[in-house]
């Protein structure tokens, strides 16, 4: 397994394991091959886990802490906060005050079963709450030894820098794919300009890069996919013709969609770490693979003929997140 070091010191797998879809947002959950994948994923060299405390919610947290007992010292556990979750009134908002941070890293530490978190993220950002109040409360959790790094998810440049200037910040997490280059423009030299890493979420666009989803029926009644703008209608159909590019290269290159798919976001630069999600070991292995798929100049030129930045149709959220409509 190759690594990567994110931030000043953080060494992890060069590609990582999203974890979400084990237990939220993807359909059916099914525990045993979970962690049957996050094992296979440890043995294979893949120490980057991620999760947080709203997919499920809580849930994965307890999931990815069952999968590694006894198997702490191979992973690298990244968990977030902030994206409030309350299963008993439904409701679903945005948390950065400090007591909060407190009590949300207290209770991720209970889940995991662990004594520290590797990267714990601020999952988004509270537009109510100063962004240095909230990192004041991080720090704290770094000087007690609860958190070894600090991570931002989704925050525009400036908050990365307000962020950064009360403690550092190790990485940032983004969607990032042929179909999601937003990053690109201001917030990847940023990032490189501070020494952060940038953590890829959505590699695969969500599966569309795999060639798999050709039609909202392949998808369960309750994957949130389903409402997403870019897997609607003229959308979906625009988006697939792009995937078939992105096939045809592949194909000509012998490996997937999906290998390709990786392969172009690990080659952003050793400061890029990708992280699929997959809840199954056949689809892990695919991934892993693409660690050895090198890609030529003419190819990655090729790959930006077929997938130009804002090429993609459609937001790649709904305006207002499914979840708050529960």
């Amino acid at each position: 397994m190759h690594n990567r070091v994110l931030g000043q010191n953080l060494t992890t797998s060069a590609l990582g394991l999203g974890c979400m879809g084990m237990s939220d947002f993807y359909g059916d959950r099914n525990d045993v091959e979970s962690v049957a994948t996050i094992h296979r994923a440890l043995e294979l060299g893949v120490t980057l886990l991620d999760t947080a405390d709203m997919y499920g919610p809580f849930t994965n947290e307890e999931l990815v802490g069952k999968a590694v007992a006894g198997r702490r010292d191979h992973a690298v556990i990244a968990t977030k906060f902030g994206v409030e979750r309350r299963p008993e009134d439904g409701h679903f908002g945005i948390n950065g005050r400090p007591d909060y941070v407190r009590r949300a890293c207290d209770a991720s530490l209970r889940r995991l079963g662990v004594d520290h978190i590797d990267l714990y993220y601020q999952h988004r950002v509270d537009p109510q709450v100063p962004i240095e109040e909230t990192w004041g409360a991080l720090a704290e959790l770094v000087a007690a030894g609860k958190v070894r790094h600090l991570g931002i998810s989704e925050a525009p440049a400036d908050l990365v820098r307000r962020a950064h200037a009360v403690h550092p910040v190790t990485a940032g997490q983004y969607e990032y794919s042929l179909l999601s280059r937003e990053p690109e423009t201001e917030l990847l030299p940023t990032l490189r300009e501070l020494s952060i890493g940038l953590v890829a979420y959505c590699p695969l666009g969500r599966g569309l890069l795999t060639g798999a989803i050709t039609d909202l029926t392949q998808l369960e009644a309750d994957d949130y996919r389903r409402g997403t703008p870019r897997f609607q209608g003229d959308n979906l159909r625009h988006n697939m013709e792009l995937v078939a590019r992105v096939r045809e290269l592949a194909t000509a290159k012998g490996v997937t969609a999906a290998q390709l798919a990786l392969a172009w976001v690990l080659s952003r630069g050793p400061d890029v770490v990708p992280i699929p999600g997959t809840k199954r070991r056949r689809y892990l292995t695919e991934n892993v693979q693409a660690l050895d798929v090198e890609l030529t100049e003419a190819e990655l030129n090729a790959i930006d003929v077929a997938t130009p930045p804002g090429a993609a149709a459609g937001r790649r959220y709904p305006e207002q997140p499914p979840l708050a409509r529960r």
